[in-house]
Formats: C-alpha cells, structure tokens, sequence
C-alpha cells in the first residue's frame, strides 16, 4: 500500500479552517434563533446589542461601525426593527441634534425568546473544562486586537481598550487587573469582548496596557 506523502496544511491555516467550520455552525444557529423572533440575523445581531446597552441607546453611525457594515444597511435593519416595535428613536442625551436608538421592553423580551434556543456551538464551548475556557477567551482576546490594530474590524468594546482597564494591577493575583469603572479586580475569566460600560482608550493609553497585558499573560 502507497504511503501517504501529502504535506499537512501549515497550523496557521489549520486553525483558520476550524474557525471556518465553527462560523459555519454559528450562522446556522443565528438565522435559527433569528427566524423565531422573525428577524434575520443582522437585525438579531443589532437588537442584542442595543439591549446590552441600556436605556441611553447608541447612534446609527455606532452600530454600524459595532456590526462592520454601512449605514444604510443599519438604517434598513433598524427601521425593521422599529416597526415591529423592538426598538425606539429617541433624542441622544448627548446631543439634542441628534437621534439614539434603543431596545424597547418588547425588544428585550424578543431577545429572551431567541436565546432559549438550543445552541450547539454553546454546548461545544461548556464542553470544555474552566481552564480551558479562561484560556481560549484570552487568545480570543488576542486574537480580536490584533484584527483591530490591522483595521480588518472596527475598534471593539473589549476591556483591552477601555480607559477604565488597568492590566495587571495586582500581579500573582487570582484577580490581576481592576476595573476603575466599579473599583474592583477581576481575573482572566471575566474579560469582556462587549461591555456596556465601555469608554474607548486614547491611542498611547491603549498601546501601554496592551503591553503590560501581554506580559503578564506571557
């Protein structure tokens, strides 16, 4: 019998083989749960972010740039999504020139239904043990700064880039970094890839607790 001699895929692109087929189930999943609400998955995909973010909203421009898509398809989405009563225009608190737009009660009970679907992809995640979990959200973590700094994807609310993230704060701790929004430390575990609390970093600020992030989880 012949011997095998085809070369294996470099590692690099084995990963992002598997990334594919984990998307590929994602996507399933989300036209799923999108479909039981009677929404498509990008109109899922803006009204769970806009329950995270409370009552104050966010602009159009900023979903947009959350989601990587134009305008006009946020537009297009959101009108949907006003229609059926999910969500709200309201005036932004910040600029009375300007229009917010936030989830209604009737939105967050939309969300509710949607997560009750079974999610194979979130049965595979609980799979893993703790440890695992902690170390596949860090490289995740990782991984995500990285597509940012190379603008493949918007800036994202990630504690990595929040102003209130201090890295490492409390080194050889269970609980090394704080949280100067709720004055408190928390540990690898509790990273955030969106937080509703976020205050997006000047450059040089970010840079430095990039930094001192990747060294103490070196």
């Amino acid at each position: 019998m012949a011997k095998n001699t085809t070369t294996p895929p470099a590692i690099i692109d084995r990963i992002g083989d598997g990334f594919a087929r984990i998307a590929t189930a994602m996507r399933t999943e989300a036209w799923t749960a999108a479909d039981v609400i009677g929404l498509n998955p990008t109109q899922l995909q803006i009204l769970i972010f806009l329950v995270g973010r409370g009552k104050a909203g966010m602009r159009v421009k900023q979903i947009a740039a959350h989601l990587g898509v134009s305008q006009p398809t946020a537009t297009d989405s959101i009108n949907a999504l006003t229609r059926k009563g999910f969500v709200e225009k309201l005036a932004d608190p910040s600029d009375a020139r300007a229009v917010a737009v936030a989830a209604t009660a009737e939105g967050e009970a939309a969300v509710r239904r949607a997560g009750m679907i079974a999610s194979a992809t979130d049965a595979a995640f609980a799979s893993l043990s703790t440890l695992e979990q902690e170390d596949l959200l860090l490289h995740l973590v990782k991984i995500i700064r990285t597509l940012q700094a190379s603008g493949a994807i918007p800036e994202q609310r990630m504690c990595v880039n929040c102003r209130y993230f201090q890295p490492n704060a409390y080194p050889g701790s269970k609980e090394p970094h704080h949280c100067a929004f709720v004055n408190a430390p928390f540990g690898q575990a509790d990273l955030r890839i969106d937080c509703g609390e976020y205050e997006t970093a000047d450059a040089s600020s970010q840079a430095a607790a990039w930094k001192i992030f990747n060294r103490g989880t070196a």
